[in-house]
């Protein structure tokens, strides 16, 4: 008795990206441990010295972790009101924190005592930062004001109220301690000079600025507010250089990483985007469960750290395959495979391969319950490669007309909206076009009869249908420049001739995608 050949299933080429060392390096991350607080993480900071302790600010209280066990071991719970923006001192022996009272206050992280207490901010203060000097301490605050606090005699020697919003985001110059910047719920920039006390440029963001970051040289400043990151040049007048616009959702942060070489930014978005700070391209991606709200990544990036909204602290820390090395060592190691004796003839036994339950519904022709069983919404959600592969059986068979033939209204609602969903993958678009023409053909005579959700759903399936005809013919009119170009660079001997070439292949392509869009779109 013959075996009956199971269904090969195609397998289609992945739009997966392409593998970079970027992508190997940064794979190399853990799996994250998940760590619950109870508010929202605002800030995460590096201590600069091993072993790299990082602090997190959320609700009343900075929390100091250990990145390689994952616990406590410092609590500063000296605040009566919510905290914000814990920041470690150049040489990690001090930390500065804002509170929502207008407080700024230094610890010192060993003792957990308070060593200073400024008084001034009328307003809660969100981020504070020590200068290069080691001896100020730069305060950014919903006061509208940007105050420099001398850190022995507790005193402001600096003020400017230049915004006309919340003050969110600052950062200082890391080559010139004399230079900071702030950026406002204004969307506006100010970049101040503290030896003349007053400020040196002003500039728009375009949305309220959430970061603000210099790279390690500090001729080079980025802005993060919306959806957008803005690149500006601070030795020529604060002039732009780029924008970077990969996220969906507001940019809440902005980290440098790899000594200086990748930028990280987070957003609302529940992504944390890498780039080459050379060409400001995307280089990989990290995927985080909820919004991300602050972000922290250790010297050497031993350790990323993401907050998030729900109080979720995702530690990553940088894993080295020790076990390659040992795996080499046994592979090499391995005895040399037997020599074979040659023969005429090998006889195999057989085996049978076990069929999938909708190979067994091909086998007895029941067209109909193999449809039903490859459109279960879960395994259709799974494997729709499957799916796809099984319809376009069915149509080499002739077969998908009875199958789609006499089908409930939630049924045909269901493949209605799978095709809408694949159509527009060039992996699978020519099978789904045919899968919508039959359906249209067989359903023709009966479209005065939906009404109602399924109406719509057909409606929508000509929107989409139509949609994909228009993709197409713009994709041609981009062949044809292309092709014209192309055939410029190898040098013709008439141009006029090209054209008139280009234009009747295009002609003849547009013509064959009309008499396919008139068969679709009948109805």
């Amino acid at each position: 008795m013959s075996q009956f050949k199971r269904l090969n299933t195609k397998k289609y080429l992945k739009t997966g990206k392409v593998v970079t060392p970027d992508t190997t390096y940064w794979k190399q991350l853990s799996v994250p441990t998940l760590v619950k607080e109870f508010g929202a993480i605002d800030y995460v900071d590096f201590s600069p010295i091993e072993p790299h302790y990082f602090a997190v600010t959320c609700s009343v209280r900075v929390q100091i972790y250990n990145p390689i066990t994952k616990l406590v071991v410092k609590n500063l719970s000296r605040f009566q009101e919510t905290a914000y923006g814990g920041t470690f001192r150049q040489d990690g022996r001090l930390l500065v924190a804002g509170d929502e009272q207008g407080l700024v206050k230094l610890f010192d992280p060993s003792s957990k005592n308070v060593l200073r207490l400024f008084k001034g901010h009328r307003g809660p203060v969100h981020r504070a930062q020590f200068t290069q000097d080691l001896l100020h301490i730069a305060s950014f605050s919903d006061d509208r004001t940007v105050k420099l606090w001398d850190i022995a005699s507790e005193k402001a020697t600096s003020t400017f109220a230049e915004h006309e919003d919340y003050i969110r985001a600052g950062a200082i110059n890391p080559m010139s301690p004399d230079t900071l910047i702030s950026g406002g719920y204004d969307g506006k920039i100010k970049m101040y000079d503290t030896r003349t006390q007053q400020i040196s440029y002003s500039i728009d963001h375009g949305s309220p600025v959430e970061s603000l970051l210099f790279l390690p040289t500090g001729g080079i400043f980025i802005s993060a507010g919306g959806t957008e990151m803005c690149v500006w040049d601070a030795f020529a007048g604060c002039r732009l250089l780029t924008k970077i616009s990969q996220h969906h959702k507001t940019i809440t942060s902005l980290r440098l990483g790899s000594n200086g070489k990748r930028l990280l930014s987070g957003s609302l978005d529940r992504h944390v985007k890498i780039y080459d700070v050379a060409t400001y391209q995307t280089v990989h991606t990290l995927d985080f469960p909820n919004a991300v709200l602050s972000l922290g990544v250790a010297p050497g990036d031993q350790t990323v750290v993401a907050g998030m909204v729900d109080g979720l602290i995702s530690i990553q820390n940088m894993e080295v395959d020790r076990n390659k090395d040992e795996i080499t060592k046994r592979s090499t190691n391995k005895p040399p495979p037997l020599t074979s004796v040659k023969v005429d003839h090998e006889i195999r036994t057989g085996h049978f391969q076990k069929l999938q339950r909708y190979d067994n519904f091909l086998r007895k022709y029941e067209y109909v319950k193999c449809l039903d069983y490859v459109m279960n919404p879960n395994f259709a959600r799974r494997n729709p490669e499957e799916t796809i592969s099984v319809m376009q059986e069915l149509i080499h068979r002739k077969g998908l007309h009875r199958a789609l033939a006499g089908r409930s209204h939630e049924f045909l609602s269901r493949i209605i909206s799978f095709i809408c969903q694949y159509i527009g993958e060039h992996r699978f678009m020519r099978v789904m076009i045919d899968v919508a023409m039959i359906l249209l053909d067989v359903y023709a005579s009966k479209f005065h009869e939906f009404t109602g959700a399924l109406g719509k759903d057909f409606i929508r399936l000509a929107g989409v249908l139509r949609r994909e005809v228009n993709l197409t013919y713009d994709l041609l009119e981009l062949q044809g420049c292309l092709e014209l170009l192309q055939t410029a660079t190898e040098g013709s001997d008439s141009i006029d001739e090209m054209i008139r070439f280009v234009k009747a292949d295009n002609d003849q392509l547009k013509q064959s995608a009309q008499a396919k869009e008139s068969s679709i779109l009948t109805v």
